[in-house]
């Protein structure tokens, strides 16, 4: 497969969300992503046997029982042949199964072995189960999202599984195969989905410290707090997004909603935030989001359209640089960033198992030792 990680090698073990994410962008980037999968039967809600829905594109999959000494023998087996392992069970589960970092290292001394858990791999709730809402709470982000009358939004999953987790898991984890290029040192890379969420939150954390960020909702320049950096509801009930910060912007938001910045009521006042948001709103209930869409399109004036999932792939932005693809009967983004000399690309699904004979005869394993263990179930 072509891309910039040609030639890397990953073993990602079972999981959801985030680890599947990231064995995805990875196989995006040109990387060979094994999955080894729970055996066919034993998931639930997978359906067609296809390796984790669309997120698992791309991969060589092979169905193994981990559970099982033999099926925990040729995962290290495979591992020995491998850049990198990512895996998101909780603290002590891998180990508890025989594949944990210091089996898997002992095998394979410059393999990168890549933990992804929410609380991380020590510390008092290490153990304690949670999700994106969970860790976000922890991490001081959630309480600063929503509106000021009202408890806290969940922003989807997007900010701690995917953002926290996922992407910073692939930062270490790439680093760490620099490091192991150049020293032949492999090492175990700990994402917890609450550092990496509060790592996000930098910029505001940094505000607050120097006393410039009010530590409640909808109070501040980039929290819907001031007005021309929030969302406004439309004729048709739509909505568009304002994110008109600087002066110019701003001026130019106002020329096309035939006033003058210089008496619109002020958003750079908070005194008159109420005021100004007031106006604006009155004003974008006068015509239909596309309507306003087409007025400002032209303009730098940060406003856009409020898309749905449906229509965003076919924004004619996203048209135009083939922003989307399709991957069985999902529609989904395409690989991320571009690359101008070694572009990523998309590969199709692949079912549960269907590598497993050849990726067991990589691990050296013979014919006659492959069928022993599909007899014994623990392959299939």
């Amino acid at each position: 497969m072509a891309g910039p990680l040609a030639g890397i090698r990953v073993i990602e073990l079972p999981a959801i969300g985030p680890v599947p994410f990231l064995g995805m962008l990875l196989c995006d980037l040109g990387a060979e992503v094994v999955r080894v999968d729970k055996l066919p039967g034993s998931r639930p809600g997978l359906g067609d046997g296809m390796a984790a829905g669309p997120l698992g594109r791309g991969r060589r999959s092979i169905g193994l029982d981990l559970r099982r000494p033999e099926g925990a023998e040729a995962l290290l087996r495979l591992a020995g042949t491998a850049d990198a392992l990512i895996e998101g069970f909780r603290p002590g589960v891998a180990e508890r199964l025989g594949v944990g970092p210091d089996a898997v290292l002992a095998r394979n001394p410059r393999l990168v072995y890549g933990r992804m858990t929410g609380w991380g791999q020590d510390g008092p709730l290490a153990a304690t189960a949670g999700h994106d809402i969970t860790y976000l709470a922890i991490s001081g982000l959630l309480h600063g999202i929503g509106p000021a009358e009202g408890p806290p939004v969940p922003p989807i999953n997007y900010v701690a599984d995917f953002g926290g987790g996922a992407m910073f898991l692939a930062t270490g984890l790439l680093a760490a195969l620099l490091h192991a290029r150049a020293t032949g040192e492999g090492q175990v890379v700990d994402a917890a989905m609450t550092e990496g969420a509060a790592y996000l939150g930098s910029m505001t954390r940094t505000f607050f410290s120097a006393g410039g960020w009010n530590d409640r909702r909808a109070a501040n320049m980039l929290d819907g707090g001031s007005p021309n950096y929030r969302c406004y509801a439309c004729a048709d009930g739509r909505f568009v997004a304002v994110g008109a910060l600087e002066p110019q912007f701003w001026a130019a938001l106002c020329d096309a909603l035939g006033s003058d910045a210089d008496t619109a009521p002020s958003p750079y006042d908070p005194a008159q935030w109420e005021a100004c948001e007031r106006w604006l709103a009155a004003i974008f209930l006068t015509r239909t989001r596309d309507e306003w869409a087409a007025l400002f399109e032209p303009l730098d004036a940060c406003v856009a359209p409020v898309l749905t999932l449906a229509e965003a792939p076919r924004h004619r932005h996203s048209l135009a640089r083939h922003s989307y693809v399709e991957v069985g009967d999902a529609t989904l983004a395409g690989p991320a960033p571009r690359f101008s000399r070694t572009p990523g690309a998309t590969a199709p699904l692949t079912r549960v198992g269907a590598d497993g004979e050849a990726l067991l005869a990589e691990a050296g394993y013979s014919p006659d030792e492959v069928a022993a263990l599909r007899a014994a179930g623990v392959t299939g």
